[in-house]
């Protein structure tokens, strides 16, 4: 239902009463109140480790490695993702600003030119032989909705909770990119140790072949203990393509993180560097503290406000809307009485509009707006739970990694040695190849498993910066 008033006296009043329910009037809708969270009193591994301050750190200048500060900052710079988390962003602030300019009046402004031939029963009086009228019109018109019952304040707020949003998600792009980047950079670092291992392992082995072959020579040996030798050393170098491929790879993908082609870091990259001898002191604040820093965290609570805000916005419609609207104008037959006291033209007008008749289907809307927010609470209270499980399960992995790194290197070290005494004690006779070969396979293996655990927990201390710092493992789309 749509009416107009345009007696001058009406006018007044209804414009100085809607005006004075614009400054007073309420907003429908309920009012956000942000949801309590049962926080833990710390972490259950976060007593063995230091308590400061993550907000700000740049964790991989603790590394000391100015090639993997350099791709991080490229990654943060001119990865694409990035730009697209970016445009995200500026769009919603595009949006929010289209919503607070629709809180303002509109003001158009129009002109036009026309000639027309009037048909007979046209003209006046009817008949009277071709007549050619000229209009020429030009003015400026403004419209403003009143908003008495807030529909707009909450489109606006809502829009505002999501450019917040967006800027939180922004936030999570770049950690989980810079603990991508770290991530692939040791990967590549312990591939490349790996690979050095095995031809390590290689040499190794080629050396007991040499003892076979000149124990065989010297009539002391058997051929089966040299096939044996030979076989051992055909799988290792097996193993080399494999770890070169996998190095490849890792080179590729942090190429493509810095927003580069894959190849294009291939030979940058190609120097073997070893992980880390040290690692940085990762502190650990209460999880209160890391839940109010994770960007996922905040881009939930966001977009919960932005749901709420939604109600507000869909109860406005069973009010009526108030829109006040004018024109100040000139309309002459001839140019040159444009802009005259006679061709001047005002408008003023109310319009009121109200669905009653569609009072279903805006409870409609209203319920589907409720839904949206209790899905958006849960979407929230599920985002804390698993960053509270990912920062507790993060640091126990890191814990355990490193206790199973010092155990490798205790076994590594005794493996080396049984080495040493069972080539010994094969060269002087005292055993078979059997057991030269064993303790190599032994040593072997544990130094294998002891690179594979130091990357490990280099890549675990990464891990934990980003459920500390606010990474989800998934990106916001």
């Amino acid at each position: 239902m749509k009416t107009h008033y345009r007696e001058p006296a009406m006018l007044k009043v209804i414009t100085m009463t809607g005006a004075l329910a614009l400054l007073t009037g309420c907003a429908v809708g309920p009012d956000y109140q942000p949801p309590s969270t049962p926080e833990p009193e710390a972490f259950s591994e976060g007593r063995k480790m230091v308590a400061g301050d993550l907000g700000q750190q740049r964790f991989w200048q603790g590394f000391d490695d100015p090639l993997l500060a350099q791709l991080i900052d490229q990654t943060l710079t001119a990865n694409h993702t990035l730009e697209a988390a970016v445009a995200r962003y500026e769009r919603a602030a595009a949006l929010l600003y289209g919503a607070e300019r629709e809180q303002w009046p509109s003001v158009t402004a129009s002109a036009s030119a026309a000639e027309q031939t009037l048909a007979d029963i046209e003209q006046s009086p009817p008949g009277t032989g071709p007549e050619r009228v000229q209009r020429y019109q030009a003015g400026l018109a403004a419209s403003w909705e009143l908003d008495l019952f807030g529909r707009l304040r909450r489109a606006t707020q809502a829009q505002r909770a999501e450019l917040e949003a967006a800027g939180a998600d922004l936030g999570a792009v770049q950690v989980a990119l810079a603990g991508q980047l770290a991530s692939s950079y040791f990967e590549l670092r312990g591939l490349q140790q790996q690979l050095q291992v095995a031809r390590q392992s290689v040499a190794l082995q080629q050396q007991s072949l040499d003892i076979v072959q000149a124990r065989v020579q010297a009539g002391r040996g058997t051929d089966f203990d040299q096939v044996r030798a030979r076989a051992e050393l055909e799988r290792t170098r097996a193993e080399l393509p494999t770890l070169q491929a996998g190095i490849r790879a890792a080179m590729h993908r942090i190429a493509v993180l810095t927003g580069q082609p894959p190849m294009a870091l291939v030979d940058t990259l190609a120097p073997r560097r070893g992980l880390p001898e040290t690692l940085p002191v990762i502190p650990v604040d209460s999880p209160g503290e890391v839940l109010r820093r994770r960007p996922d965290i905040a881009a939930a609570e966001r977009r919960l406000a932005a749901a709420t805000a939604r109600i507000g916005v869909a109860t406005a419609d069973l009010f009526p809307r108030f829109t006040l609207s004018g024109l100040v104008g000139s309309v002459a037959a001839d140019t040159g009485d444009l802009f005259t006291g006679p061709a001047e033209t005002r408008r003023v007008a109310l319009g009121i509009d109200w669905t009653f008749l569609d009072h279903g289907k805006v409870k409609a809307r209203i319920e589907a707006s409720g839904a949206d927010s209790r899905a958006a609470l849960a979407n929230y209270q599920q985002t804390v739970l698993v960053a509270l499980e990912e920062a507790e399960t993060r640091l126990v992995r890191y814990q355990r990694a490193q206790q199973r790194e010092r155990r490798l290197e205790q076994a590594m070290n005794n493996a080396e040695k049984a080495v040493e005494l069972a080539r010994a004690r094969y060269e002087e006779g005292f055993i078979g190849y059997f057991e030269v070969l064993t303790a190599e396979q032994e040593f072997t293996a544990t130094r294998d498993a002891a690179v594979r655990s130091r990357t490990a927990v280099t890549l675990a201390m990464v891990d934990v910066y980003r459920a500390l710092v606010g990474a989800p493992d998934r990106q916001p789309g």
